[in-house]
């Protein structure tokens, strides 16, 4: 909406956004080697300092080169910001209750998410940008206060657990069918939450408060599912959800077929919301559980579900745009509901692959 008021248009807006995304991206890249050579305090410092710093310089005169720097600045912040706290949450909980963990702190999370958004939409018309801008700046700099008090592994732990290409590095974790298959899964659940979250507004027949409805439902669905996939997962293994929550989600998505029915779209949308809340708790979940070491490697597996996050929630809705201008919004929300389906392929052989399944309808 600033881009657009200092004159960019939706062009510049999109700019705007993919530019934070971008960047997001590349700080998770990056993020294991800045563990292991700076430790967490000091990078989870720097990522606060760059959420909230940069904002304050958007109350200088719009310029559109200015707009884009704190862009690009912010979305090095909240990438470095959000790789440090997974895995600081990996490593302060207790193993036989990591799941819980996990989940709490994805209510932690989507609650301040579920108010800022629509809050901030609100004070921009009713206050103007300012009163947004000091918010955000002062809201991101608070963590500052709680660095000393954070606790993760050693600096040589994390070195030693985060090197780019050592056991626990990134690149590694990428070449591990243990850890890449659920990152595979949680991404294919990642793009139609873009897909929705971008399009549902915007799709005919749905109604301005239908789309709102919708995306508060799946937003308070979400949270409280994964909560309680991590408590299910902590007492009864969390890859026995890794399959109904796809079967859900994919559910879920099959509802907004019928764009014009609203019972069919809030349904949709609830159902949507639960598969996706399991799907991120078990993902986050299976991935730290196979981190080997004691803790040295969390920032790397937090990299590479926040890379998982962030790849699929971006790329989601360019590719729905593409295929929405050719099939209509029926069509194009049925085709990302099948690619969550196929996520069920590399979910079915990494059960197979731990050997507590072996077949698609043998016992856990």
């Amino acid at each position: 909406m600033y881009a657009v008021s200092a004159g960019a248009g939706s062009a510049g807006a999109g700019l705007v956004a993919g530019s934070l995304m971008l960047t997001t991206v590349l700080a998770e890249f990056a993020s294991p080697r800045l563990l292991g050579r700076f430790g967490y305090r000091a990078v989870f410092a720097a990522g606060a300092l760059l959420l909230g710093g940069p904002a304050p310089a958007l109350l200088l005169p719009h310029s559109m080169a200015t707009i884009l720097a704190v862009s690009i600045a912010r979305g090095i912040g909240f990438g470095l910001a959000t790789v440090v706290l997974g895995a600081l949450v990996a490593a302060s909980v207790p193993a036989g209750r990591r799941g819980e963990g996990i989940g709490l702190a994805g209510v932690v999370a989507c609650v301040p998410a579920i108010v800022a958004l629509p809050s901030g939409v609100w004070l921009t018309r009713n206050t103007g940008y300012e009163v947004v801008i000091a918010i955000t700046a002062v809201s991101a700099l608070a963590p500052l206060a709680a660095v000393p008090w954070l606790a993760g592994p050693g600096r040589r732990q994390a070195e030693a657990g985060s090197a780019g290409n050592g056991p626990n590095g990134l690149m590694s974790s990428l070449r591990s069918g243990g850890m890449l298959r659920p990152g595979l899964v949680f991404a294919a659940t990642t793009v139609s939450a873009g897909v929705v979250a971008s399009f549902l507004p915007l799709a005919a027949g749905v109604s301005a408060g239908v789309a709102t409805l919708g995306l508060f439902a799946q937003a308070v669905t979400a949270t409280a599912s994964r909560w309680w996939a991590g408590r299910r997962g902590d007492r009864h293994g969390h890859a026995g959800l890794l399959i109904p929550g796809l079967l859900i989600a994919a559910a879920g998505m099959a509802g907004l077929i019928w764009v014009s029915a609203p019972v069919a779209v809030i349904a949709g949308m609830c159902l949507f919301g639960i598969g996706f809340g399991i799907a991120q708790n078990v993902t986050f979940a299976l991935m730290i559980d196979r981190t080997p070491g004691s803790g040295s490697g969390y920032g790397t597996a937090s990299a590479l579900w926040n890379l998982a996050y962030d790849a699929g929630y971006g790329t989601g809705p360019i590719v729905f745009g593409v295929f929405v201008a050719h099939t209509g919004y029926p069509a194009a929300f049925a085709l990302t509901g099948l690619l969550i389906l196929a996520a069920l392929l590399p979910a079915v052989r990494d059960r197979r692959r731990e050997g507590d399944w072996p077949g698609p309808f043998g016992p856990n």
